[in-house]
């Protein structure tokens, strides 16, 4: 698993405090996609568990896997008494138990390409549902998104994580549909785009950013720095493109 994937921890109330959570209509999005009741599901690098509650609020019982265990503490302050939380990384699980749904919000990124899909389709019923979703969180105002860049140029060139397959961003089907639909595994993909805006004040903005990986990797004096000089150049409040990018597919039943 990458360094950068471990680098939340240090930051796991922030990252509670300063990321935005997930709209409702996600969960019934996902859950229809099921020709079936999804009554189980597991995540995959749970975080703090903004999405766990939505699906537990549902009526699924969840299992919530996160590899970091500081991450993994903060989690079990928000969730449900019934969803069960399990300190693991994708590739440390191991065929067992089965589910309706296996998902991962914001998160498959970090897992490793090999044998990615073989390993999800061992944890999914024949027919059960796979999603993954997530987007970047995008100021839409172009002289602030100008201004910022600016101010974050002598740290970072970019503060945004590049497809994993390195599907160009204009492309119809984005990562991960791409590799779904080239997997033996998986049928029936599907990309859909939950449009969202925010507003935020420029200090929560910060905060946010102050919980990307990227900003995390820099040495803390740097850290310091780039955000003091973006927030300078921020009005009082931004507002954000926040859509929601869902991908989704089915399991192929067994032959």
């Amino acid at each position: 698993m990458p360094v950068r994937a471990l680098s939340f921890g240090m930051v796991a109330r922030r990252y509670e405090r300063h990321r935005p959570g997930y709209p409702a209509e996600l969960v019934d999005l996902v859950l229809t996609h099921s020709d079936r009741p999804v009554r189980s599901a597991l995540e995959i690098g749970a975080g703090t568990g903004k999405a766990t509650r939505l699906f537990a609020a549902a009526g699924v019982t969840v299992t919530a896997t996160e590899p970091d265990g500081a991450m993994l503490a903060e989690l079990r302050k928000h969730v449900p008494a019934g969803v069960r939380t399990v300190r693991a990384a994708f590739e440390d699980l191991r065929p067992g138990a089965r589910y309706d749904l296996v998902y991962a919000a914001a998160a498959l990124h970090w897992t490793k390409p090999e044998g990615r899909w073989s390993r999800m389709a061992a944890l999914l019923e024949p027919g059960g549902v796979f999603a993954s979703f997530g987007g970047p969180t995008q100021l839409v105002d172009p002289a602030v998104a100008d201004a910022v860049r600016v101010a974050r140029a002598p740290f970072l060139d970019s503060d945004e994580i590049p497809s994993p397959d390195g599907t160009p961003p204009g492309q119809a089907m984005q990562w991960p549909g791409t590799e779904l639909q080239r997997s033996e595994w998986f049928t029936d993909v599907q990309q859909t785009v939950i449009e969202r805006r925010l507003t935020m004040s420029a200090r929560h903005y910060v905060g946010h950013l102050s919980t990307i990986s990227a900003y995390l990797a820099l040495p803390t004096s740097e850290q310091e720095q780039v955000f003091a000089q973006i927030e300078q150049v921020l009005p009082e409040t931004v507002e954000l493109s926040a859509d929601v990018i869902v991908h989704l597919a089915r399991r192929r039943p067994e032959q």
